[in-house]
């Protein structure tokens, strides 16, 4: 019998998590793309599941503006793919805006607590959403021409209903998605983002 050299696998410290943010953000965003696909209409409104996932990925992981705006942009084309909207090509420029102002208030310096209670997530999801359906409402009644009635008395409602939902979501998801990950986004930034 012919003896084989066993071939040793070097791991070197602290580079084991360096890409764990970029998994965790991709399996939200799927997630929050069939949860998109499935979840029906509720007096014509329905939560928008990809940004809620997108404001908690960035919130989770804290991460910086870049970062943000590559998961925004991946969010744009998962919404384009599953929109139901006219006008589905504005989500390639309002979830980028989202994720930006999500992970402008996640930069804060301040805390946002209620006691024990972190309320960044509610916050920025609230911050994101409402930033990213007032691009994508704004987009469409430009490019669209859509008359100032329907932008204000049909449209504007809607993203505000969409944005609370989407808070109430992102906040009950926080703790649990957290604790899942080990508690590591509660504590700090990740090293290396």
């Amino acid at each position: 019998m012919e003896n084989k050299e066993r071939e040793l696998v070097t791991v070197t410290t602290g580079q084991e998590g360096r890409f764990r943010w970029a998994a965790v953000s991709a399996m939200l965003l799927a997630i929050g793309a069939i949860l998109r696909l499935v979840s029906p209409s509720i007096a014509g409104v329905s939560p928008n599941w990809i940004i809620a996932m997108y404001c908690l990925a960035i919130v989770l992981f804290r991460l910086p503006v870049g970062r943000a705006m590559g998961i925004g942009l991946v969010a744009g084309a998962l919404c384009l793919a599953t929109s139901k909207s006219v006008f589905p090509y504005g989500n390639l420029i309002s979830e980028p805006i989202g994720a930006l102002v999500c992970a402008l208030i996640v930069a804060l310096p301040f805390s946002m607590k209620l006691g024990r209670v972190d309320l960044k997530p509610a916050v920025s999801a609230l911050c994101g959403t409402f930033a990213s359906g007032l691009a994508f409402t704004t987009l469409a009644k430009l490019i669209l021409g859509l008359p100032l009635n329907v932008y204000l008395y049909g449209m504007l409602p809607v993203v505000v209903t969409v944005a609370l939902v989407n808070t109430v979501i992102a906040q009950i998801l926080y703790y649990p998605v957290s604790a899942l990950l080990g508690g590591i986004a509660v504590k700090q930034k990740e090293d290396g983002i």
